[in-house]
């Protein structure tokens, strides 16, 4: 590449270099062409999605016994972590078993060892991963499940905040007053969402409350952004096969976990098993499936998809809590949830969509004006650098006219 040029080793024409705002536009101007197959899985992807992240606090709240966890929230991350390993071998084995002829074998040494060295940087998303799974059982603490899920949508706007400036990702003005929206609608729902018998001025609740809240919001904001990156970033492996170091990691930091609890608690708290129940092995279920789930999203779709469809579980979250715990449905979560829905509308509105495309193309034909305006004043600079040192000879004096 050379002034902003890239040369074919083909053909040798140049062309303007790509910028990352480019590439994104480009994104940007995929997702608006999806193909039927395509819109059928972000519609299959959403629908799972609600129900599974909306069932989750409300089995993290039946596993409760008298306001405490009888388990280890370490143990259910653990548990939760084998069981995807084990689907993730067993989906390994039936790909293998269905490859074409020619294909590259998935189940080779040397395939699985350069898969291995390619996807090593999902690691860092599974660390976040481990320790936001354990925050999970810490808010149950201090909210209840309605408004657990209602705090998650924050996650929306630092997602959104986090792809514009780690992979550049570009949102129209109209998306981001849609994200205002969004914080408004919780702002509204969260009016009243201490406990019974505590003030807003209840300094160790509050305080402790918005402190884990702001874990619970950044820590896996930025591991579902690592994780889309690290996903596509090596599109061509197999989702079985990142998925089995994925979740292979994350089995891996949560029994240092446990190890680590042990230590400290004693060698009591090594069952892994010890305090669990019906509910437990529903939520291992749960979590099992909605973390198998989210790798679709971020490979096949997107991060914003994926924590806007979770804002879709809000409203089944609390209604099934308030039939289930008499978990009271308030006049601020019924605003809160229509804010939040009218956010979402907004959003992935078709009129922010063809007016962030438009700018796209505007943009980019900013790019090949600018990169003519360049050229022409480069030979411009020539022409003048050329006709300053040309010597006038004695013919070039004489007038174009007769006089």
């Amino acid at each position: 590449m050379k002034n902003g040029m890239i040369e074919c080793h083909v053909c040798h024409s140049k062309l303007v270099s790509p910028s990352t705002k480019t590439i994104s536009r480009a994104y940007d101007r995929h997702k608006s062409r999806l193909s039927h197959k395509q819109r059928a899985l972000n519609v299959f992807l959403v629908v799972g999605d609600c129900i599974l992240v909306g069932l989750q606090p409300i089995l993290v709240y039946m596993s409760k016994v008298d306001g405490k966890f009888n388990f280890s929230p370490i143990s259910v991350n653990f548990l939760t972590e084998v069981a995807k390993v084990f689907f993730a071998v067993v989906m390994l084995l039936f790909q293998a078993k269905h490859q074409k002829v020619g294909e590259k074998p998935l189940l080779s040494i040397s395939t699985f060892m350069q898969a291995a060295r390619n996807n090593v940087l999902l690691a860092v998303p599974a660390l976040l991963y481990a320790i936001n799974n354990y925050l999970k059982f810490i808010m149950q603490l201090y909210f209840n499940p309605a408004t657990v899920k209602m705090l998650s949508n924050l996650k929306v706007l630092v997602i959104a905040v986090l792809l514009k400036v780690i992979m550049k990702r570009r949102f129209s003005i109209i998306q981001w007053e849609a994200l205002a929206l969004l914080l408004i609608g919780i702002s509204v729902n969260q009016l009243r969402s201490l406990p019974e018998g505590t003030t807003a001025m209840g300094l160790p609740v509050t305080m402790g409350a918005y402190l884990y809240t702001l874990i619970f919001v950044t820590v896996p904001s930025l591991a579902s952004v690592y994780n889309e990156y690290a996903l596509k970033s090596q599109y061509d492996t197999s989702i079985y096969l990142q998925n089995l170091f994925l979740y292979g990691y994350g089995a891996i930091f949560n029994f240092l976990g446990i190890i680590g609890t042990a230590i400290i608690k004693g060698p009591s708290s090594f069952d892994i098993l010890q305090g669990h129940s019906k509910a437990t092995m529903l939520l291992v279920a749960n979590n099992a499936a909605q973390g198998i789930l989210s790798s679709f999203f971020f490979k096949y779709a997107d991060t914003i998809l994926k924590k806007y469809s979770s804002t879709v579980a809000t409203i089944f979250t609390g209604i099934a809590s308030a039939a289930l715990f008499g978990h009271t449905l308030t006049m601020n979560f019924i605003i809160g949830i229509s804010i939040v829905f009218i956010s979402m509308h907004q959003f992935f509105s078709p009129l922010s969509k063809v007016r962030d495309e438009q700018n796209g193309v505007l943009e980019l034909h900013d790019v090949h004006d600018k990169q003519r305006s360049k050229e022409s004043f480069i030979n411009m600079a020539a022409g003048a650098n050329e006709e300053a040192s040309h010597r006038v000879g004695h013919d070039e004096r004489k007038p174009l006219l007769p006089t």
